[in-house]
């Protein structure tokens, strides 16, 4: 039924595309589309405007329009639906996730442990540092498939017990010796958390931090105002899941440089 009622407006225009007000709305509301914050459907927005105060760039307000009438039924199916989404690879014995094909189908989406490749550089046993680069090397320290977020399993046993490194996925392209300095010994994800979806981050987060006993977090971000949310999504998913852990977060300039 469509009645003039109040409910949330976004100014797209100053709108970076943070996802802070996705996690916000406990509705599920709003997703970010294209960069920017988009109202999935108004029957989903209750129009309190819980979201408000979390926005950094004063882009929400709640006015009155006519629009769908709120329906908390809608609502509860539309975030089971979610959940469903969110879930993914879910075998029953996690030792048979070796084997096991991820969502999408593609063969290059196996889960795969591998060795990685020794570092050929001459300080390839010196602890890395945070103020300057290591040696550069063409030798590749990854010893997992797959790398993004939203392809990883909770359950995959390369996760057990692991130093995990999250990662905004520009980042191991502005900063050169992204495998020597911060990939080196730890199980990495990557993602966008400006065109992803925001609420299955924090699940997958919060599954994993459930599940796999991780010892530490490394989140790498941009200096970027659309990456800021990705750390907040890592606690949040860390809140959920009950847990206590290290978090440490490094921001990398576009130049390549550590800046925070």
């Amino acid at each position: 039924m469509i009645i003039k009622r109040k409910i949330l407006e976004i100014d797209e225009n100053r709108c970076n595309g943070c996802g802070n007000c996705v996690v916000a709305c406990a509705e599920g509301a709003i997703q970010i589309i294209d960069g920017k914050a988009k109202i999935v459907k108004d029957q989903y927005c209750d129009g309190l405007g819980a979201c408000i105060g979390d926005c950094p760039e004063d882009a929400l307000k709640i006015i009155e329009r006519e629009a769908e009438e709120f329906d908390e039924s809608a609502v509860e199916d539309y975030l089971k639906g979610l959940e469903k989404n969110k879930s993914g690879l879910s075998p029953t014995n996690p030792d048979d996730a070796k084997s096991q094909t991820l969502g999408c189908g593609c063969p290059s989406t196996h889960l795969k442990i591998f060795e990685p490749a020794p570092c050929s550089c001459s300080d390839a046993n010196k602890p890395a540092s945070l103020n300057v680069a290591s040696s550069s090397s063409n030798q590749s320290t990854l010893g997992h498939w797959p790398v993004q977020i939203r392809l990883v399993p909770a359950n995959a046993p390369f996760l057990k017990g692991a130093d995990l490194l999250v990662a905004a996925d520009c980042v191991p392209v502005a900063y050169p010796s992204f495998h020597q300095d911060f990939l080196k010994g730890k199980v990495v994800m990557v993602g966008c958390p400006k065109f992803d979806d925001v609420d299955s981050y924090i699940a997958k987060f919060a599954d994993i931090f459930k599940t796999a006993n991780i010892k530490s977090v490394t989140v790498l971000i941009m200096e970027v105002p659309c990456c800021s949310s990705l750390p907040m999504m890592v606690k949040k998913g860390a809140d959920i899941a009950g847990v206590t852990l290290p978090i440490n977060t490094v921001v990398i300039s576009p130049q390549g440089k550590i800046i925070g």
